[in-house]
């Protein structure tokens, strides 16, 4: 060996037996000592030249010296020399863990060329061409992938459906993978897999159809029978009800459909059917944490209470993963009961985190539900100098603990001095812009605006915030209507958005259009402001029964919504009593 190489190796004992077990690994003594469980490969001849042993060793010493590009430039070198499938595997492999997608291109290649049967290089390959947007390269060696082993063609369908999930133009990969399905018709799991690619890519119809052909030839596949209820969903819940209900009478123990069931009646607000189903997902799976997270999270948006108390704290004893998530539910549990002092225990209970800002958060909105504002202020100041790690995210909580107390000034406040230190800062910028349009700093409010703009153009909230604050006052609607469908552009059918657009056309004085996308936004999100919008505006279309009868429904739930009793008291103070 030369200098060089006695200087590297010597120098690293780990590295030197790294690299011998390498050796070993991918070249074995003689082509008479096969590797134990190596695959049935013509593996080439080899001398083991100084060259080939030193660029072997050398190659593995430099990624244990997390020199990489080091590293892959000498193995490939040693895959093209040897043109043994065991070590452009190495460097395939090497190359897609330190993402040099070119060079595992290139091992990939050799490694297939060299070894035509290895279904794993042929899968590598296929990932790295979609990876790289080239659809049509990989269409053959995803036929080829598919092809070469029936028997586990179900298990292959799912892992290239998940490879092509991850693939931008969604209708580019349904169009392949209807092309790769079609030979296996009588497979359910291609049909599911087409399903799920129709869905993707905005074609429910096609996602049922694929869907009912897969129960069509296994009726117990869980999978297909939730497409098929998602897709029917998109005509009607009690559709989408009907077929599920069916479906569990026939295969009750199928918990993924339940659940879903669970979840329709849910929405429906369907509160008994709803714990009837509670009771028997518990009962076909008893002690499984994951099952009581679920179930407890639906009772709590049923504000089931009790309910989901139990079910929380069934997961917390089955050992949950996540016990601080438990936590926080419990302690928002006792918050809605008003039992303060217990809530602030679960609180407490939650370490530091991903749900530690969040808790604290919810423990100063307790204190001053206590009546002590100043506490809560407080608590979250103390928390500001432990904690800098964290500092924008405790800022914002402090910031809307005012805001939720209507000391707006100081909330505009707070975020203001947080700026003077941390001037580019997004999250920042936003809330102080959403606390300058409650105390009519609107110079603050674009500004702020403007410049979340300019710092992130992707930002959709930021062209809403801005275009329906101008639509509101009345000032610049063509460009509040130009801000409004650049916000629709980047997040589409976005609820909150579609209302901005549908005030903008109030604005307008297009009425007809205001009503179409207000309805649109209130049945995708049937909250109170947007009700509220789509009252004014059938209001002025002359359709005011209608309206009194939205106003009505809403305000039962929604007395304290500023933009539904201002509204009212505008329009209906007569009509409809506030409060009662």
């Amino acid at each position: 060996m030369n200098f060089l190489f006695n200087r590297y190796v010597v120098g690293s004992l780990s590295a030197l037996t790294l690299a011998s077990a390498a050796l070993a690994q991918v070249l074995p003594r003689s082509v008479d000592e096969p590797t134990p469980n190596a695959p049935k490969v013509n593996l080439p001849k080899v001398d083991l030249t100084p060259d080939l042993i030193f660029k072997l060793l050398m190659g593995e010493v430099a990624l244990d010296r997390n020199q990489p590009r080091v590293g892959l430039r000498l193995l490939m070198d040693a895959a093209r020399q040897t043109n043994d499938p065991r070590v452009a595997q190495r460097v395939t492999e090497v190359a897609m863990k330190e993402r040099q997608f070119k060079e595992a291109m290139e091992a990939a290649s050799l490694w297939l060329k060299n070894d035509p049967t290895s279904a794993q290089a042929r899968q590598l390959m296929a990932a790295l061409l979609v990876n790289q947007q080239r659809l049509a390269d990989a269409q053959p060696y995803l036929e080829q992938w598919l092809s070469a082993d029936k028997t586990r063609l179900g298990s292959n369908l799912v892992q290239l459906t998940q490879l092509l999930a991850r693939y931008k133009d969604k209708k580019a990969a349904l169009s392949l993978l209807k092309t790769l399905a079609a030979p296996y018709a009588d497979n359910a799991q291609a049909h599911v897999a087409v399903a799920q690619a129709a869905w993707s890519a905005s074609e429910p119809e096609l996602s049922l159809t694929e869907a009912r052909a897969a129960l069509a030839i296994a009726p117990d596949m869980e999978l297909a029978a939730l497409f098929v209820a998602q897709a029917l969903q998109l005509h009607s819940d009690e559709e989408a009800m009907a077929f599920v209900a069916d479906y569990l009478k026939r295969y009750p123990t199928a918990i993924d459909v339940r659940m879903s069931f669970t979840r329709l009646l849910v929405n429906k607000k369907k509160v008994n059917e709803a714990l009837e189903q509670f009771e028997l997902l518990t009962a076909g799976a008893p002690q499984n944490p994951k099952l009581e997270i679920n179930i407890a999270t639906l009772a709590l948006s049923l504000e089931q209470w009790d309910v989901a108390e139990a079910h929380f704290k069934a997961a917390l004893s089955a050992g949950f993963s996540d016990p601080d998530i438990i936590a926080l539910s419990l302690g928002e549990i006792e918050e809605r009961r008003k039992h303060y002092v217990e809530a602030l225990k679960w609180y407490a209970e939650v370490k530091p985190g991903e749900r530690y800002v969040n808790a604290q958060a919810r423990y100063a909105a307790v204190l001053v539900k206590q009546g002590n504002l100043e506490a809560g202020n407080r608590h979250l100041e103390m928390l500001l100098e432990q904690n800098t790690n964290v500092q924008i995210q405790l800022i914002q909580a402090q910031a809307n603990l005012l805001r939720e107390a209507k000391a707006y000034q100081r909330a505009f406040d707070v975020l203001d001095k947080a700026l003077k230190s941390h001037p580019d800062v997004v999250d920042l910028l936003y809330d102080q812009g959403m606390m300058a349009e409650k105390i009519e700093r609107f110079d603050v409010l674009e500004k702020n605006f403007r410049r979340v703009i300019q710092l992130r153009p992707d930002n959709a909230q930021a062209y809403n915030a801005l275009g329906y604050t101008l639509a509101d006052r009345k000032i610049r609607l063509s460009e509040a209507n130009q801000l409004i469908k650049k916000a629709l552009e980047l997040s589409p059918n976005d609820p909150y958005i579609l209302d901005s657009q549908g005030w903008v056309y109030f604005r307008l004085g297009e009425l007809r259009q205001a009503e179409s996308v207000l309805r649109q936004a209130f049945k995708l999100r049937p909250e109170a402001e947007v009700g509220a919008h789509l009252g004014e505006v059938l209001w002025e279309n002359n359709q005011r029964e209608e309206a009194k009868r939205l106003w009505t429904d809403l305000i039962k739930n929604n007395a304290a919504n500023e933009t539904l009793l201002e509204t009212i008291k505008r329009l209906a103070a007569d009509l409809i009593p506030i409060g009662k």
